[in-house]
């Protein structure tokens, strides 16, 4: 069964997985601000000396401050292409998504999120994966946040039953995901709400497993 409202194309490995979601009509009252964002890039060394790179590149965020046509209602359109480099033949899984945040500072600390691990909040980085669930509409009160992955990719297991995953496998040192007009879905929020890329990867080596995340810039949703 193709989902419709998320559709992964996936071509060898280390090749890009394009996430395509439907984009929704707007009312000409209503116009879209389209907002350029810069990325981002780090590099961390593992203990065992391997060297992880991950670049977030393209970002960007279509907005639409009420799509519900009250004040608590925001809808926003993302893209952006996720690139991972591992030294060695090391593999692992890239898993991109967004999290959401009503009134509360999702730029620094004080914002749950679904972080797990050792996460810190008031950098550009954090080790430790960031839990989150697939789905990009999210309802928020004051002071919450969300954080959910972009991929659904549908896949059959051993016993050929459909499943979906939130990430894309890389192995030989390397691996992207690219995803276009990925939708973010934001009810019940009745003041400022901002939004903020990440991307997880999980790093597999003969002598280390282990998270390594970049977030991208926050930018505001109205």
């Amino acid at each position: 069964m193709i989902n419709r409202k998320n559709v992964a194309r996936m071509a060898g490995v280390g090749a890009a997985a394009t996430i395509a979601m439907g984009l929704f009509s707007t009312g000409a009252a209503n116009a879209d601000t389209f907002v350029p964002l810069p990325g981002g890039e780090i590099s961390k060394t593992l203990s065992d000396g391997t060297v992880v790179t991950i670049k977030l590149v393209g970002e960007s965020a279509n907005i639409n401050p009420s799509l519900g046509s009250t004040p608590v209602h925001r809808n926003a359109w993302v893209s952006g292409s996720a690139q991972v480099e591992v030294s060695g033949d090391a593999g692992g899984a890239i898993f991109p998504g967004y999290t959401v945040g009503c009134q509360v500072n999702i730029a620094g600390g004080g914002a749950s999120g679904g972080v797990e691990g050792t996460a810190d909040w008031s950098g550009d980085t954090v080790t430790g994966g960031v839990g989150a669930n697939s789905g990009g509409n999210l309802t928020l009160g004051p002071g919450q946040s969300k954080s959910f992955y972009i991929l659904d990719l549908e896949q059959a297991d051993d016993f050929g039953s459909e499943v979906h995953k939130k990430r894309n496998k890389f192995k030989g040192g390397s691996g992207s995901v690219t995803w276009a007009d990925s939708t973010i879905g934001l009810t019940g929020c009745g003041g400022y709400a901002q939004a903020r890329a990440f991307v997880s990867v999980e790093v597999e080596t003969d002598n280390v497993i282990t998270w390594v995340t970049l977030w991208g810039k926050p930018f505001s949703l109205g």
